[in-house]
């Protein structure tokens, strides 16, 4: 297995910011990465900056990441430490669901038997971790969702023999995670783990463009406007301690631009439109460019 292996994300998750990177390195304040430096993602999502981060830039002290979402982190913190069990586990699923291909009532009753168990949040976490990456794997569209009782309900995709092991991917996170914090709860709570160097990115549930594209509830809480509102008193806060962040969001002034919510809210700030793409949608007309906020308080670019 090849140890120099980058890590990359080992989910498929809605808003992923591989895409992204290019516009946020632009915006990466150089008196922060030049020297021993934190870098913390309080939304960490699939971690496509976080691995970026943790690959580029040998003068990264430590990471810290955090997401509400407990199944995600739990997902997370098993790469980290328990990546070998993980992987047999996730062999073994991969091989029986593969060798249902062209028997597609056997095929759904296997994928929704495992989303049952899943729900259940009965079995011990190296399992429910691969059952957490096996649903992403074969799920629609690979979106996570969950309702308010907090039961995942997305049904079964149409992919045929989807990688659901990448065993030298999940090992290089591992390595990539051997240096990384890993958090679960609120935002706010990172603030604890700041240093004076220190670089926050943020990439929250995104306001949504319209009310069937919000990908918002992959946590049982909703991240509505006034969620929204508090995560900019926090980039406040950030900025009065001298802490450089940079965040994204839906550019809803693109769909209507009367719609100065965020150009508002963020005023004080650095705001730039970046081309972005959405893949995840129900209907592929509604997939295609659109343009994304990159907001910070990085005032040398």
């Amino acid at each position: 297995m090849n140890e120099n292996k980058r890590a990359r994300p080992f989910l498929k998750w809605a808003g992923g910011k591989t895409q992204l990177i290019n516009d946020i390195e632009r915006n990466l304040p150089t008196k922060v990465t030049n020297k021993n430096f934190t870098y913390i993602e309080p939304f960490v999502g699939s971690g496509a900056v976080l691995f970026w981060i943790t690959d580029n830039f040998p003068k990264l002290e430590k990471a810290v990441i955090n997401d509400i979402n407990e199944d995600l982190i739990n997902t997370y913190k098993t790469i980290a430490s328990n990546p070998k069990e993980l992987i047999s586990i996730l062999e073994i699923l991969q091989n029986e669901f593969h060798n249902l291909e062209g028997k597609e009532d056997d095929k759904k009753l296997y994928y929704y038997h495992k989303r049952e168990l899943y729900n259940t949040r009965k079995e011990e976490q190296s399992v429910q971790s691969a059952l957490f990456i096996f649903l992403n794997r074969t799920c629609f569209n690979g979106l996570y969702r969950v309702n308010s009782k907090n039961l995942f309900n997305v049904p079964m995709g149409s992919y045929k023999s989807p990688t659901i092991c990448d065993k030298e991917n999940i090992m290089a996170v591992n390595n990539a995670l051997q240096k990384v914090e890993i958090l679960k709860g609120d935002y706010e709570q990172t603030l604890n783990y700041a240093s004076s160097n220190s670089l926050f990115y943020f990439d929250p549930p995104y306001k949504p463009l319209s009310e069937t594209s919000s990908f918002n509830s992959y946590a049982k809480d909703e991240f509505n406007d006034e969620e929204q509102i508090r995560l900019k008193d926090f980039c406040s806060k950030l900025d009065e301690l001298n802490h450089t962040w940079i965040l994204s969001n839906s550019d809803v002034k693109g769909k209507d631009v009367s719609n100065n919510f965020f150009d508002d809210l963020y005023s004080d700030f650095n705001i730039q439109r970046v081309d972005a793409r959405r893949n995840i949608n129900a209907k592929s007309d509604k997939r295609g460019k659109l343009t994304e906020l990159l907001i910070t308080n990085n005032k040398n670019i």
